[in-house]
């Protein structure tokens, strides 16, 4: 329970061990998790260390496994994953095996690879050329058949004058194929460099073709080019290598391009098979190896994150012991004992190691305990920062506060439920939804906090039902208090109307759990009603949350013996809070218990009490600024009380003038004793007094000195002005801060009546079969503004004001996060990041 309330009393060590051992050592200590090991080379390069070379191994066996997943991945195969639990780091000499193994695997493949994608290059080759004799038969057909098309054409390439005479010209040809979407561009070129002296046929190729190199499907195009010369031909080829168009031999002879198209035809069939039997083999070796991958990346990593952490150790000068500096857990000393009893059996040493505590000034990193639950609570005290050594963890108390004030703003039963319905669905499907790993920042962010999320709805459903909210309208369960004594005729006339508390509209009891329903059907008074008691309620909330507060600080005090402090600090703390704000509570309770609707109804039946009581009670708000002002005001409003109590002015006076004098013992306190420790000091010669004592250690384990005798004078009462004024002020400051929780109740709920009153209400009223569809449209709507506005939006609202609350006008108090966190060597966590990174 010690690490719930305050973090794991650390010790620092020293560790022996023997060259041989090390490594099998510190694989149980990565199976462990609860050692840090410190860097004992800062000054040494990351490529001079011992160990550098089995990094580098390391790292290209990762590399080459990373290569056989993409592959994996590429052709859609399952990896299994590891079951039961993870295989152990495996020996040094495994690694070799390792290596051969996956040097093997990459090597094989790769050739495989290479194998198939010359396979497919010819075959793409053979698709091209039998599309290209198919589709250019017909351009021969037409230039041996004389068309006239042809004749045209070739007066066209002979001659500008169209009318004069020309025998018969052989015309030459190239054929090939090109990409589609390069054919307009290929087309203009051809016309503007052989000035028209060309005549270009295409014909598109219907069915995509597969790219050797990028295994993308693409669309391609036939084309068949006609001109005169050779250096129209030289053109014309240029042209085509410009636009990467590959050129294919076409046979002039109808037979020989039929023949040739035959021997396509059976190659192409060859070429199938052998690239099924290429898949088949690249497939067996890719399945055998998905089967292992994931084994194969846990080794690696593992024995990754040994030798990165030897590399931390030093040798000792005979190089046959390694020296290892780290932070364990005061309780775990037994634990990490046996781990390297295990590790040095493992390793067959004879030489056990040695674990030895050290003595330190420096302070020692923050580790506290959590589980699943209470993660999620911790994680949002260390986004403030992270706690001082040994200091007041605020993370078990925020677990009912955290909820509650968030409930306060969200209160509705029905919204409530929505919330926690969501938060019960993600607990209960906890294990399949964390192995489906699903990559969305936003989803992580709202599972890692699903204990909160349904705690908040809990919360908020029971918030909702003292607020008797449900969706912005009332539930009756216990009957109303309040009767309505008017006739038909009254009501029917009237729009507004009143209901007397002094009279037998009222059964002059309250309601038995929360607010009477009969408020959600007041129109007149309802807000003024709500904001005065939602107000209040904030006010109470927020001095007794910042007490707390300074009440843990007397924690830290008491642990560290900083007994200085608890006479300078948190005794004029607690009065200044107590005498100014908590008084206020007290008159808030006073008036609430004393005054009702007839003198002395609601209060003690003490007669002296009775007696005093009046109709009204004195505006609290007033009182206050006239207590502070040290005035007093009649009140002018008749049968209304000048005071709640005989002696409230003295005592009033009494609190002010004792919580102003709270201000200079907080101001100049802590440096006077510090002062006065100085001189003291150096007449007994630098000898330790007893005011010395704020630099003590508590659980044997060091603990943040204060340093105050290091300081100058000066900086003290800077540093102590600081803190009064921040104090001083705050107090004002942080109490109207906690009104926001009446701020956002209120906005809150308004939101909720208005959505109910012009969408739900609208489609309520509404009669007949269309008013059944009519309600259906509206119902959905409705429900779409509750759920993303009421419940997203205003829950996110409600969520960063109460982080807020906590973090400023609470946790100020006495938490000052200026620790560092415990970074244990784990296995575990160096396994989840690897595979957070690849996600």
């Amino acid at each position: 329970m010690g690490s719930l309330f305050r973090s794991e009393e650390m010790t620092l060590c020293q560790l022996f061990l023997q060259s041989e051992a090390a490594y099998a050592c510190v694989s149980e200590l990565g199976e462990l998790g609860l050692v840090q090991f410190r860097d004992l080379n800062p000054d040494v390069n990351a490529f001079q260390r011992k160990f550098v070379n089995e990094v580098r191994r390391c790292d290209e066996m990762e590399r080459k496994l990373r290569y056989l997943e993409k592959e994996i991945r590429r052709d859609g195969i399952p990896m299994l994953e590891i079951p039961g639990e993870c295989p152990e780091a495996p020996q040094p000499r495994e690694m070799i095996d390792l290596e051969a193994t996956f040097e093997k695997l990459e090597n094989e493949l790769r050739e495989v690879n290479q194998n198939a994608e010359a396979l497919k290059r010819n075959y793409l080759e053979l698709t091209e050329l039998k599309h290209i004799l198919r589709k250019t038969q017909v351009f021969f057909d037409e230039h041996e058949g004389g068309a006239n098309t042809t004749e045209s054409m070739t007066r066209a390439l002979i001659s500008d004058d169209p009318n004069r005479h020309m025998g018969h010209v052989q015309l030459g040809f190239v054929a090939g194929v090109i990409l589609r979407e390069r054919i307009p561009a290929f087309e203009r070129m051809l016309w503007r460099a052989c000035r028209g002296n060309v005549f270009l046929r295409q014909a598109e190729i219907d069915t995509p073709l597969e790219d050797p190199s990028s295994s993308d499907q693409v669309y391609k195009s036939v084309f068949i080019i006609f001109f005169q010369g050779d250096q129209l031909k030289t053109r014309v080829k240029k042209i085509c290598e410009g636009f990467r168009a590959t050129l294919y031999p076409c046979p002039e002879s109808p037979a020989d391009r039929r023949e040739m198209a035959m021997g396509v035809m059976t190659r192409i069939e060859d070429l199938n098979t052998v690239l099924g039997q290429t898949q088949d083999h690249r497939h067996r070796v890719l399945v055998a190896a998905a089967k292992n991958i994931k084994n194969w990346f846990v080794k690696v990593r593992k024995i990754k994150a040994i030798y990165h952490t030897l590399n931390l150790f030093n040798l000792d000068v005979t190089q046959k012991c390694l020296i290892a500096e780290c932070w364990v857990p005061a309780l775990d000393m037994e634990t990490i004992q046996l781990a390297l009893r295990r590790g040095t059996e493992r390793s067959g040493s004879s030489v056990p190691p040695i674990l030895n505590r050290m003595e330190t000034i420096e302070d020692p990193p923050t580790y506290n305990r959590t589980n699943k639950f209470t993660s999620a609570f911790q994680h949002l005290i260390y986004a403030y920062g992270v706690a001082t050594y040994r200091e007041v963890n605020p993370a078990p108390y925020t677990v009912i506060t955290f909820p509650f004030l968030f409930a306060v703003m969200f209160g509705d039963l029905g919204h409530g439920a929505i919330m926690a319905a969501f938060g019960f669905w993600m607990c209960y499907k906890e294990k399949p939804l964390q192995a489906k790993k699903i990559d969305s920042e936003i989803w992580n962010i709202f599972f890692g906090g699903r204990y909160i999320i349904l705690l908040m709805g809990l919360f908020s459903m029971y918030t909702g039902l003292i607020y008797n909210d449900i969706f912005s309208k009332s539930l009756n369960i216990f009957g109303s208090s309040w009767r309505n004594n008017y006739d038909g005729s009254t009501l029917q006339s009237n729009q507004l109307l009143q209901l007397n508390p002094d009279s037998n509209d009222y059964l002059q009891y309250p309601y038995p759990f929360g607010i009477d329903p009969v408020w959600q059907l007041a129109e007149a008074n309802k807000i003024i009603f709500m904001n005065g008691y939602k107000m209040k309620i904030s006010i109470i909330i927020g001095v007794f949350h910042m007490l707390f507060g300074v009440c843990l600080s007397l924690w830290n005090h008491l642990y560290f013996k900083r007994r200085i402090s608890i006479y300078v600090e948190f005794i004029p703390q607690i009065l200044f809070l107590s005498l100014l704000f908590f008084y206020m509570v007290l008159l808030m309770f006073i008036k609430w218990t004393t005054y009702g609707a007839t003198p002395g109804h609601f209060g003690s039946q003490d007669p002296d009490i009775v007696k005093t009581s009046a109709f009204c009670a004195p505006s609290i708000l007033i009182t206050f600024i006239n207590m502070m002002l040290f005035k007093h005001d009649k009140n002018t409003r008749p049968q209304c009380d000048d005071f709640m109590f005989s002696g409230q002015m003295f005592i009033q006076k009494l609190f002010v003038i004792v919580a102003l004098l709270c201000v200079p013992i907080m101001l100049f306190g802590k440096p006077y004793f510090i002062m006065r420790e100085q001189k003291q000091r150096a007449r007994q010669g630098h000898q330790p007094v007893e005011g010395n004592a704020e630099n003590g250690t508590a659980g044997g384990a060091p603990v943040p000195a204060s340093g105050h005798h290091d300081e100058e004078i000066t900086e003290v009462f800077i540093h102590q002005a600081i803190h009064t004024i921040e104090f001083v002020l705050g107090s004002v400051s942080h109490t109207a801060s906690y009104l926001r929780l009446w701020a956002l109740s209120l906005a809150h709920a308004q939101l909720a009546e208005v959505a109910w009153n012009m969408l739900l209400r609208k489609g309520l009223m509404s009669n007949d079969y269309q008013g059944g569809i009519f309600l259906y449209v509206v119902f959905a709507g409705w429900a779409a503004i509750s759920v993303s506005i009421l419940v997203l939006m205003e829950g996110l609202s409600a969520f960063l004001h109460t982080l807020r609350l906590h973090w400023v006008e609470f946790q100020s108090k006495f938490y000052g996060g200026e620790g560092y966190l415990f970074q244990p060597f784990s296995f575990e966590i160096i396994l989840d990041s690897a595979g957070q990174a690849e996600e």
